[in-house]
């Protein structure tokens, strides 16, 4: 995989292994005066199939203009692992007198007075615990370059973070196409822990689409009445929004629909078990 940073105005490559683990979800307003909740938080996803090891890697923050040692830095405890299309959460610092508490237990606690993250400023992912030294980071996991950062990856920032939004990877943390500014939007701060529903990546190549039509699951991809329609018999129905939030959730008959009334227009990435297959199909509300 091939990740594309500017630094200082200046870009250039730097070839790096397919991202597992990917950053899906950084909050950096936590504790600050309006913010949601009391602390910043970091959101990882394992976006395949099998349980990866994360001991002894570590997520660090640099501030924007950092050229030098980058001022932060978590260390993941060992036995530590992200369940397969599952989440991890590590809480980071903030302040108990501002914002409700996290919703959801931290997986790994970095510190209340730990990791204080700006609305401009990078995150990586590192298989390591050596601190980052330079404007960006040489063998990163995954990294995110946010407002006004030095560093990004593929020539253009994601949003800086605000007091009650986030920045979300597209898909649940699955969309990466190694441009920051592409992959990441604003929403609704939603922290998301080892517990949160699985998401299972959709991915709608040739043989997927076979596979998914051989196992009748959504016969209307493109759901014009307000009703998605199931060939099969599917359990554990979820359907996602492109933030990755868990928007509908229910089991479903042959033939039987599902009302998406309530939500807006747009895409959205229905999941479920067919015949004990795990299937995920992307479908447009129009």
């Amino acid at each position: 995989m091939k990740k594309i940073f500017t630094i200082l105005g200046i870009a250039f490559a730097s070839v790096l292994m397919n991202a597992q683990v990917t950053i899906a979800q950084v909050y950096v307003a936590g504790g600050n005066t309006g913010a949601t909740y009391n602390r910043d938080y970091v959101v990882l996803f394992n976006k395949t199939g099998t349980a990866v090891d994360i001991s002894g890697w570590s997520l660090q923050y640099g501030s924007a203009t950092s050229t030098a040692a980058w001022s932060g830095k978590v260390t993941i405890p060992g036995g530590a692992s992200v369940a397969p299309y599952s989440y991890y959460l590590v809480g980071f610092a903030g302040t108990a007198a501002v914002g409700a508490a996290l919703p959801v237990a931290v997986d790994f606690d970095g510190g209340m007075g730990g990791v204080n993250m700006g609305a401009n400023g990078k995150v990586a992912l590192m298989d390591n615990s050596t601190t980052i030294n330079g404007a960006a980071p040489t063998g990163a996991i995954d990294f995110v370059g946010m407002g006004t950062a030095n560093a990004n990856e593929g020539g253009a920032n994601a949003p800086a973070g605000t007091t009650a939004n986030a920045i979300f990877r597209a898909n649940g943390g699955c969309t990466d196409t190694n441009n920051n500014s592409a992959d990441f939007a604003l929403a609704a701060a939603t922290p998301m822990n080892s517990t949160s529903a699985t998401n299972v990546c959709a991915s709608l190549s040739v043989s997927d689409t076979k596979n998914i039509q051989s196992l009748n699951f959504v016969k209307n991809s493109f759901v014009k009445n307000n009703e998605i329609v199931f060939g099969s018999d599917v359990k554990d129905v979820k359907v996602f929004n492109m933030f990755g939030q868990l928007v509908k959730e229910t089991s479903v008959k042959q033939n039987g629909t599902v009302s998406v009334a309530e939500l807006a227009k747009g895409n959205y990435i229905v999941t479920g078990t067919v015949n004990n297959q795990p299937v995920s199909q992307k479908v447009l509300k129009d």
